[in-house]
């Protein structure tokens, strides 16, 4: 089955042509584009992206038989309508579903990243032969989708698994427009304000970061976790202190839903050496004894093409 899979995020998109075949996929060729201009703009070059690679690969529009698109919520993914998600203000009742039906000729599906993403975990990645499975983006932001009885769980409107609204402190980073959130404490742009606010702390006692030694550097989760890879203690003191949030936030999940396993993304699948122990403590503090003993907390398999996968997997819901 051919398909085109279409990963739109706030700071990147992706166009991706593959084949599905029976125990995975094959990828063709993929092209990537930074998020600029207007929705239209982007649209449009991730199409024009889309008919360039096929005709590279010798694949006929008349071959494609769906076309997948994964984005961030808000969404409402039975309309196919992007509804300005924290990444994309300006993207307001987007019509992409129907944008992309009418430029291929070939059914569309929207779905929300973490849903897509949870569905290529458990069809072709870690979550494979379970029943209830729970996928993280930890990404950008902080999303779940849901697994639950061996089905994809939406919820009324396709916004279930918000996780990243949650609340979890009073007081802390905002993410997803709500202070002391999962998000806020749990994303990239979480670790890296977190280190921000933990510099200045330090700079303002006339101390220094031996990573962080130039003010006006833009730090990021990435620079933060090579430093903690590297044995900085500054560094270190900031990744355990976000596996104490994470371990908050996926104790919730573990309560509530009692999985067999949570696959997480993005900067866990990166550094989960540098947040495992403090997560694990505080999911120890935190579960029910008995949920916990029932779930595996592990990173994503499918690795950096998790965001491909989960595209071009939603292709496979198109008519639906």
């Amino acid at each position: 089955m051919i398909l085109l899979g279409m990963d739109v995020g706030g700071t990147k998109c992706a166009s991706v042509l593959a084949q599905t075949h029976e125990g995975g996929v094959t990828f063709l060729k993929r092209t990537e584009i930074a998020t600029q201009g207007s929705w239209h703009d982007v649209l449009n070059a991730l199409t024009e992206n889309a008919r360039r690679d096929m005709e590279v690969c010798g694949v006929p529009s008349s071959a494609v038989q769906a076309v997948g698109i994964s984005c961030g919520g808000p969404l409402d993914a039975k309309r196919g309508l992007i509804l300005s998600p924290p990444n994309l203000p300006a993207w307001d009742r987007v019509p992409v579903q129907e944008y992309f039906e009418n430029a291929f000729g070939a059914p569309a599906r929207l779905m929300n990243d973490a849903d897509a993403c949870a569905v290529a975990e458990w069809t072709y990645g870690a979550g494979k032969g379970l029943s209830d499975v729970i996928f993280l983006t930890f990404g950008t932001g902080m999303g779940a989708g849901l697994i639950l009885n061996g089905k994809l769980y939406e919820g009324a409107n396709s916004n279930a698994g918000e996780i990243g609204h949650v609340r979890l402190s009073d007081y802390g980073p905002a993410g997803y427009g709500k202070r002391g959130s999962f998000e806020g404490f749990c994303s990239g742009a979480g670790i890296a304000r977190a280190a921000r606010t933990y510099a200045e702390e330090k700079w303002q006692c006339g101390q220094e970061l031996s990573f962080w030694k130039d003010k006006s550097q833009n730090v990021t989760a990435k620079d933060v976790a090579l430093a903690a890879a590297a044995g900085d203690e500054d560094a270190l003191v900031i990744y355990r202190e976000t596996g104490r949030h994470l371990g908050r936030g996926l104790s919730i999940l573990i309560d509530v839903l009692n999985p067999q396993m949570i696959i997480l993304g993005g900067v866990y699948m990166r550094s989960h050496k540098l947040l495992e122990e403090t997560m694990l403590e505080t999911l120890e503090r935190e579960c029910l004894p008995r949920a916990l003993a029932a779930v595996s907390v592990v990173p994503s398999q499918l690795g950096e093409q998790i965001g491909d996968y989960g595209a071009v997997v939603a292709g496979l819901f198109a008519d639906q």
